[in-house]
């Protein structure tokens, strides 16, 4: 069993600044327009974005998400530091990671198609942030997260995912859920406030007062009667801090209302007791501590093993199994660089508190991640790939034996040769520490090892353990000896001794006389009845009767006591014929004449008959040896007279060996034909295996294509939508203008219009892309077109004012028409009615 580790040292600012990371992949623009649209504006914390792009295509992500917030949104650069009340989002083709407060860019390691980007980012808040991360999950397909939020659990933060009935694509959300890696699953609307509320008493808001620390005491009371475990001997400021997280989660403001809170819920204390019993360990930590054990540990203990007796070595702590099977890959390379025999085994017992972490450890299935804990090559050696993992390999599982353990109640491995209590004794107070040194001392053998924590040391105990370096946490056992009485034993107080029953004596039975009749039957038996054995279906032997040596001998290598293996040669293969037969067809097959080998003076008769009754042993059979005396003369003088004086017996044997010979030869044929099959079974095997790789890669790059271009389609439908607002918004004022206008590209075709300039122009809906010169109009102006030709030409304005036929005036303005990039793609003629100014021109004219 571990907990989470506390921060080095305490964080100086009084608020320190809490980063929130968002992970989403397909369908997840809209969940985080939606979680932006909620926070407020000066919430106080900083929110960095982490989506599956496209590595070729320019994302419009932080354009997109600037819509939703009046917080800045800032594509992310390197070693860009970060701000609170500000949002940051990935760039394409680039992994980003926190480090010291600032954000981190660097290219992917792996291939496309098996990117997990937003792992990347959760592990690396979990580093930098520890307690104060908080990790979401929003709407996408894969798992992509879900480790990172396991991390950011593990070091104490916020873990949440979006509800996954409101996701588009709720494969993301629903893989953390399962995986018991989320605090809070809500809609991404509401994660805000439940975001700020969570986070609103800040890291160290509840003192260490009197009243919250009765407040502890009571919850650790009800958590005792629901587990059956005592927690109270661990470091007030660690069980602290896990009660602190559910109180957040749970928006509590006393340690009194969260014990009422979990009277009401008793499921809250399984919850937290898995909080308290979160593993945080890897593959081969601090690699200098096992290349000493590699060095220095293994081959003093290995030159003193004896073998067919297996070492022994005890993982208290051993969280999820990574640090068992470290230990069992780093004895299995010693032992192979020392040339030892197999029989030179390690047997490893490793221990947790919590029963789903050992479920995960027994499994020895993990991700392909642990790739990065360990050298390619002892990567390749240990582990083999299996579904979307890695699997342990064989040899290394068999060596560790994991159970359900507490180091305080529950009593401890024995005799053993190593022991590795890693970062399981700084959560535990002072007086608990100093009863287990005793224990562990008394665990080992003379000479044995003990391996602690970075931060771990044997304290007062000095004298009963030497350690193997001035800075190793390596210690060998003293053989100071310390008094049975000062060890602690753990007692478990729910699983009392039974009491003692009082003795009673027991009397000798009284021997009874013997019966002549049974006494008469054994000597029968032994001196007269055949040889036989009891076999079972399986040939193996259940009773033998009488002296059967002469038929059956011990097999050499490992102890098998069946028929098949103990026959002699040369009544082997007939006495299993024969036995197979008989269990099939019910009757007694009998055999004459066998020779066992090396035998030349007896032949023997065998009977193997199935056993129907007594029910005891029906379905067996009893094989019946009977000898058989073989005259003193010379067999071949024997075989010779007897072929010479029966030609019908010789032509007996002629047709005998023919037909040997031609079984021999369809026999050798039928090989042939079976290792020819077998070889091509063999070739489409591999050939099978290669494509099933090979589908499996084009799987995963297709699923991270999928969600990329799901994510471009979810980019490009919300500037289509702008788009067409934007028309909206130019069509609605170009009406509200009441201004006749038409736009002509740059051969002076007609591209849009206006609905007043109906009253002018005849144009209708099919006359887009017509010339200018073909329409009709109520204009006086002939120069039309050359005034438009000439403007294009020189980009300068013309303006003049042209009377209608119908004795309308307006004033014709010619201008280009420039694009947003500044280039002329045609011009633009507006038409402004002056008629009513030309009218009120003349009336002052006149007058």
């Amino acid at each position: 069993m571990s907990f989470i580790p506390s921060p080095a040292a305490p964080l100086d600012p009084p608020h320190p600044m809490r980063i929130v990371g968002l992970g989403a992949s397909a369908g997840g623009l809209t969940a985080l327009e939606q979680f932006l649209a909620h926070v407020p504006a000066h919430s106080g914390l900083a929110y960095v974005v982490v989506q599956h792009m496209d590595p070729n295509h320019k994302a419009l992500l932080v354009e997109l998400l600037q819509r939703s917030t009046t917080m800045p949104v800032i594509e992310a650069t390197h070693l860009l530091r970060i701000d609170v009340n500000s949002v940051y989002v990935i760039p394409p083709n680039r992994d980003l990671t926190v480090v010291n407060g600032h954000l981190h860019l660097a290219r992917p390691i792996q291939p496309r198609g098996m990117r997990l980007p937003v792992d990347v980012l959760f592990g690396s808040l979990a580093r930098d942030q520890r307690e104060l991360a908080v990790g979401v999950v929003l709407s996408g397909m894969g798992s992509d997260g879900t480790q990172g939020l396991q991390a950011i659990k593990a070091h104490g933060g916020l873990t949440l995912a979006q509800q996954p009935s409101s996701a588009q694509f709720d494969a993301m959300p629903s893989s953390a859920i399962k995986a018991d890696s989320v605090d809070i699953v809500a809609l991404a609307s509401e994660m805000p406030a439940r975001i700020l509320a969570a986070t609103a008493h800040g890291v160290t808001a509840l003192a260490p007062a009197v009243g919250q620390l009765q407040g502890l005491a009571e919850i650790l009371d009800l958590l005792r009667e629901h587990s059956k475990h005592d927690l109270s001997p661990y470091k007030t400021s660690t069980l602290t801090r896990r009660v602190e997280r559910r109180l957040s989660v749970h928006s509590l403001n006393s340690m009194h209302q969260y014990a009422e809170f979990v009277r009401q819920n008793p499921r809250e204390l399984d919850l937290l007791f898995k909080e308290m019993l979160i593993g945080v360990t890897s593959f081969f930590r601090d690699p200098a501590v096992w290349d000493e054990m590699k060095e220095k540990v293994f081959p003093g203990l290995l030159k003193g093993a004896t073998q067919g007796t297996p070492l022994r070595a005890w993982v208290a702590g051993c969280s999820t199994g990574e640090e068992a099977y470290s230990l069992a890959m780093v004895f299995r390379e010693t032992a192979d660089a020392m040339q030892l025999p197999p029989s030179v085994t390690l047997q490893i017992f490793a221990t947790d508190l919590s029963a789903d972490a050992i479920t995960i450890a027994r499994r020895g299935m993990y991700s392909a991640k642990v790739a990065a804990d360990m050298s390619p090559e002892r990567f390749a050696r240990f582990f083999s790939p299996q579904g979307e993992g890695v699997a342990i390999a064989k040899d290394i599982r068999d060596m560790v034996l994991f159970a359900q353990h507490d180091v305080i109640l529950d009593p401890p491995f024995t005799k053993l040769d190593l022991l590795s209590c890693r970062n399981l004794m700084i959560y535990f107070n002072a007086a608990l520490q100093r009863r287990l040194i005793p224990l562990f001392h008394y665990s080992l053998k003379s000479g044995g090892t003990l391996l602690l924590g970075a931060s771990e040391t044997v304290g007062r105990a000095s004298s009963l353990f030497t350690p193997l370096g001035a800075k190793s946490r390596l210690y060998r056992r003293d053989e100071n000896p310390v008094h049975i009485r000062s060890v602690a034993f753990p007692i478990n107080p729910h699983f009392p001794l039974r009491p003692t029953a009082q003795e009673s004596l027991v009397s000798l039975p009284t021997p009874q006389a013997a019966n002549l009749q049974v006494l008469a039957d054994q000597v029968l038996l032994q001196e007269f009845a055949p040889p036989a054995v009891l076999v079972n279906e399986q040939g193996d032997i259940i009773y033998i009767s009488g002296r059967t040596g002469r038929y059956l001998e011990p097999a050499a290598g490992k102890a098998n006591w069946n028929i098949h293996a103990m026959a002699r040669a040369g009544i082997r293969a007939q006495v299993g014929a024969a036995l197979r037969r008989a269990l099939q067809d019910n009757g007694p097959v009998e055999l004459h004449g066998l020779k066992p080998e090396g035998d030349l003076q007896w032949t023997v008769d065998v009977t193997v008959k199935r056993i129907e009754e007594p029910n005891a042993l029906a379905g067996m059979a009893m094989i019946v040896f009977r000898e058989q005396f073989v005259s003193s003369a010379p067999v071949g003088q024997r075989h010779g007279a007897q072929e010479a004086d029966d030609p019908a017996a010789l032509e007996e044997l002629t047709r005998a060996n023919e037909e040997i010979r031609a079984l021999r030869q369809e026999m050798r044929a039928s090989a042939e034909e079976l290792q020819a099959s077998n070889e091509e079974l063999q070739s489409t095997n591999e050939e099978l295996q290669s494509a099933n790789e090979e589908l499996t890669t084009s799987k995963e790059e297709a699923q991270s294509m999928n969600e990329e271009l799901q994510t471009i389609n979810a980019e490009l439908h919300s500037k289509l939508e702008d788009l067409a607002m934007a028309h909206s918004d130019m069509q609605n004022l170009l009406n509200s203008t009441d201004i006749a206008t038409l736009f002509l590209d740059s051969a002076l075709n007609v591209r849009r219009f206006t609905e007043q300039i109906k009253r002018i122009v005849h144009l209708r809906e099919s006359d887009v892309g017509r010339p200018l010169s073909e329409l009709a109009s109520t204009l006086v102006y002939p120069d039309l077109h050359v005034d438009a030709l000439e403007t294009l030409r020189t980009l300068v304005a013309s303006e003049k004012q042209i009377r209608t036929t119908d004795e309308r005036w307006f004033t014709v303005r010619i201008m280009p028409y420039r694009t947003v990039s500044n280039v002329i793609q045609g011009v633009v003629i507006t038409f402004v009615d002056i008629t009513a100014a030309k009218i009120l021109e003349a009336r002052l004219r006149s007058a």
